[in-house]
């Protein structure tokens, strides 16, 4: 595995947990913009991180292939 593909499986785990940290602050009594921020950036983080570790899967697997 390059070294290209870790940093992608990397900054995808910190989209990701940015995004569910954001999401699990919901749990607490928050003003209406802050939930409609932590919501907002929260989705798109975790929605980021994800999208980037099917990426890097991807790239992985081709990689093997040749």
């Amino acid at each position: 595995m390059s070294w290209q593909i870790l940093a992608m499986y990397a900054v995808a785990l910190v989209f990701a947990l940015v995004g569910a940290g954001l999401l699990l602050a919901l749990a607490r009594p928050r003003s209406e913009g802050q939930v409609y921020a932590f919501r907002m950036i929260g989705i798109m983080a975790l929605a980021g991180g994800i999208v980037l570790a099917m990426s890097a899967t991807a790239m992985w697997q081709w990689s093997m292939e040749g």
